[in-house]
């Protein structure tokens, strides 16, 4: 049934303009769906990993059936390739020419930031998936922004119960832009116990982390007491691999938040390692995951991955926002129906707050195990942290 819901996609776009020149009767039992994310560009797998997770969510939610209230769900794909200007021009259009009632991403939390006064321009809602920025429900919120993803200050909050111990010197290792500098912001602001002498960003591109490792152990390596870098990176790079630097001959460990599988193969090196993750395959019980997890091994012979689960998370929250309004897209009725509603996810129950639309939502304090079975460092989980152990901020102006 997914692969169908594929090819059709695909034979849409490649239709062109003519795929949007239906007539108005036909488009009146249509709704659209743009999904605007980076289907090329340096968090290319982030955005396939949405996609993927997006396309499996709406067929769960519909039973098959792309369909709610009589109305076909038509999702309309746009690459911003990470770039914020095209990322913006992309949301103009599909709410312009497209038609699309609603928008779905980006995967940058840069692109995000360019998009979110485009939603407000519009009038039209804009659903955040993945992009983390604190920003984006934050100073620069408008009411069109709902955000299904995790936030900085979720990561941050929630990564800070793994740390935040007396004792404890923290140094902070993080990409130089809105979603690196957010999340040490949130972090830096989470701790209550913990001393962080030293904050390095360094390019997002960055492959030699040689000079910030050392940086980073200059400022540690005389400390009493336990020592820790807290890694916050997406993307390219591999930052771990500053542990071939003998960090052990300081007695600095390393902590992190969970990330997609792939990245996670450099945990290997690192058991008991300790983090918080947003999403592990393995962790969350309840029959939404168990779907996803299914569908997903089925279809590509492997467990869905990080972004995965974004994607579905969105899916669900889309679909039961329109089947509360019977499909009317209105704008206003949206936002009304979605301010303060819950919906069920692959990590269980998610709620949009009034305040700020922002999803509240369990994250996973856990621990590195090394299992030969797997490609990974398997995060074993340690405690759910759950949407009220949390102190999420309201940082927008509203």
């Amino acid at each position: 049934m997914y692969r169908r819901h594929l090819v059709a996609l695909a034979a849409m776009a490649t239709a062109g303009i003519a795929a949007f020149t239906a007539p108005a009767w036909a488009q009146s039992n249509e709704i659209r769906i743009a999904h605007i994310y980076s289907k090329t560009g340096p968090l290319e797998a982030y955005g396939k990993q949405t996609q993927t997770g997006l396309m499996m969510g709406l067929d769960y939610a519909t039973g098959g059936t792309m369909m709610v209230n009589g109305k076909k769900l038509v999702v309309i794909e746009k690459d911003d390739q990470g770039k914020p200007d095209l990322g913006k021009s992309l949301l103009a259009a599909a709410y312009a020419d497209d038609k699309a009632a609603i928008a779905v991403g980006p995967t940058s939390s840069g692109v995000a930031l360019a998009m979110l006064p485009v939603a407000e321009e519009y009038k039209k809602i804009l659903l955040v998936e993945p992009a983390v920025a604190d920003s984006i429900t934050g100073d620069k919120w408008n009411k069109y922004i709902f955000r299904t993803g995790r936030n900085s200050s979720q990561d941050a909050i929630s990564n800070a119960v793994a740390v935040d111990k007396a004792g404890v010197t923290v140094a902070t290792l993080a990409q130089d832009n809105a979603f690196g500098r957010d999340g040490v912001k949130a972090f830096k602001d989470a701790l209550k116990k913990a001393k962080l002498v030293h904050e390095e960003y360094l390019p997002a591109a960055t492959t030699d982390f040689t000079a910030g490792a050392q940086r980073l152990i200059d400022k540690l390596k005389d400390q009493p007491g336990r020592k820790i870098i807290w890694i916050v990176w997406a993307g390219a790079g591999n930052p771990f691999k500053i542990v071939d630097l003998d960090l052990k001959r300081y007695n600095i460990e390393i902590a992190t938040g969970g990330n997609i599988l792939p990245a996670m193969a450099a945990y290997k090196a690192l058991p008991g390692m300790e983090g918080a993750a947003y999403y592990y395959f393995g962790i969350p019980k309840n029959p939404v995951n168990e779907a996803m997890v299914s569908m997903h091994y089925k279809e590509f012979k492997t467990p869905p991955d990080f972004f995965t689960a974004g994607g579905f998370s969105a899916a669900m929250a889309l679909v039961t926002a329109l089947k509360k309004t019977g499909g009317d897209t209105n704008t206003n009725k949206l936002i009304s129906t979605m301010e303060g509603m819950s919906f069920d996810t692959p990590k269980g129950k998610m709620t949009f707050r009034k305040e700020d639309h922002q999803a509240m939502q369990s994250m996973y304090h856990f621990k590195i195990k090394v299992d030969p079975a797997f490609a990974w460092g398997v995060p074993e989980l340690v405690h759910e942290i759950k949407p009220e152990e949390m102190d999420i901020p309201i940082r927008n102006k509203r």
